[in-house]
């Protein structure tokens, strides 16, 4: 169940990751480990398979799809960002697994010059075909200055909406039986805190969030709940999404090393950052206003995956997520392409803050999805 932040509790950091109690419901035990690490360890990697046994499991599943797929143009729908996870899925699925995937892709507004040569690189080389949503920039500009207003600490939730919303509702409206995502254990392993980023599909905060602070309405943009496709567009449309990274070996500096060498994909500085503007409020704007460095959780999930040293992560996280100068760049595009000054912007920057519970939400049926997801073995990453 989702815990209330605890502002008052004594600095710690984990001594086997670098997760520590800006994570306001983090637990160590003994030793000093957190949960996410004790979790990773009874939970997650008994039940990761990445050998023959994970082989076996994923072509079963790959089988399956071609045999459904007969006859059609495409067999899978893949989301690309142009981002390492999505694209890596996009090469495996045609390379190695044979499929004839259709790529999807939501233009939210903030695609880096990276993330569209990437996109451009993958759908030439592979010769596949690529479906692009664009949002109504009006409407995505409304609802992002009403994440501003807000005082709330998850502004992505607009851009992430978008894509998952856009996906999902794009396979239930053409019949679209297989999702292929880059979900994984291997870079994902340990999850951002709620308080760091709120649920990003629950509808109810985002309608009531904009209910309260934006000023036009959203006609077209996409829109799902956690629950329409979780089980209506599940068990009543058939949807089913595939996570094929977690069955085969993935490593994220070979795996971009690859993308590089095959498609001339361009490298970019962290984790979500083919968005410009993912780059300016993970790098800037969460650490400098609520004090949240969500490449703790990135870095901590390569520690446990064996990619990154503690040591070398302890580093990094110490330095700035980008260059300082190219922040300030980025301070003033959001501002310019959002239409506002840069000091109003500033002034959302120094606002008082708020957390999801600010406003309606959907967690306490959440809470128990998420109870009974992790109960059946159908969820081991801890979210709270």
């Amino acid at each position: 169940m989702s815990t209330a932040p605890r502002n008052d509790r004594p600095y710690q950091i984990c001594s086997n990751c670098i997760m520590d109690t800006s994570d306001s419901g983090i637990v160590f035990d003994e030793r000093g480990w957190c949960d996410y690490c004790n979790n990773y360890h009874s939970t997650i990697l008994p039940n990761w398979h990445t050998d023959a046994r994970g082989e076996r499991e994923i072509m079963a599943q790959i089988d399956k799809i071609k045999a459904d797929g007969k006859g059609k143009d495409h067999d899978c729908l893949i989301g690309l960002s142009g981002g390492v996870d999505s694209s890596y899925v996009v090469y495996l699925a045609k390379e190695k697994f044979g499929l004839r995937p259709l790529l999807y892709h939501v233009d939210a507004g903030w695609n880096s010059q990276q993330a569209v040569n990437n996109i451009e690189k993958l759908v030439d080389g592979l010769g596949l075909d690529l479906f692009t949503e664009v949002v109504n920039w009006p409407e995505m500009r409304d609802l992002q200055l009403a994440y501003f207003k807000s005082g709330v600490p998850h502004l992505d939730t607009p851009q992430d909406h978008a894509f998952f919303a856009g996906l999902y509702n794009y396979a239930a409206r053409t019949g679209s039986k297989y999702i292929l995502t880059g979900a994984n254990y291997s870079t994902e392993c340990v999850r951002e805190p709620l308080e760091w980023h709120y649920h990003a599909s629950d509808l109810r905060n985002l309608k009531d969030i904009h209910a309260k602070h934006g000023t036009i309405p959203l006609k077209s943009f996409p829109q799902s709940d956690i629950f329409t496709f979780k089980l209506y567009y599940r068990y009543v449309k058939g949807v089913q999404v595939v996570k094929p990274l977690n069955h085969v070996p993935y490593i994220k500096d070979e795996a971009m090393e690859e993308l590089v060498q095959r498609f001339g994909w361009q490298k970019y500085a962290h984790k979500h950052h083919e968005s410009r503007f993912t780059r300016f409020y993970e790098g800037y704007w969460l650490p400098t206003r609520f004090g949240f460095d969500k490449r703790r959780a990135h870095f901590s999930s390569l520690i446990l995956t064996g990619q990154l040293s503690r040591e070398d992560a302890l580093k990094k996280i110490a330095q700035p997520a980008y260059p300082v100068e190219e922040m300030k760049q980025d301070f003033e595009y959001i501002a310019n392409k959002l239409g506002i000054t840069v000091e109003e912007l500033e002034g959302y920057r120094d606002m008082p803050r708020k957390t999801y519970r600010d406003y309606k939400n959907a967690m306490t049926f959440i809470d128990v999805g998420t109870w009974g997801m992790r109960t059946l073995g159908m969820q081991r990453a801890i979210i709270r």
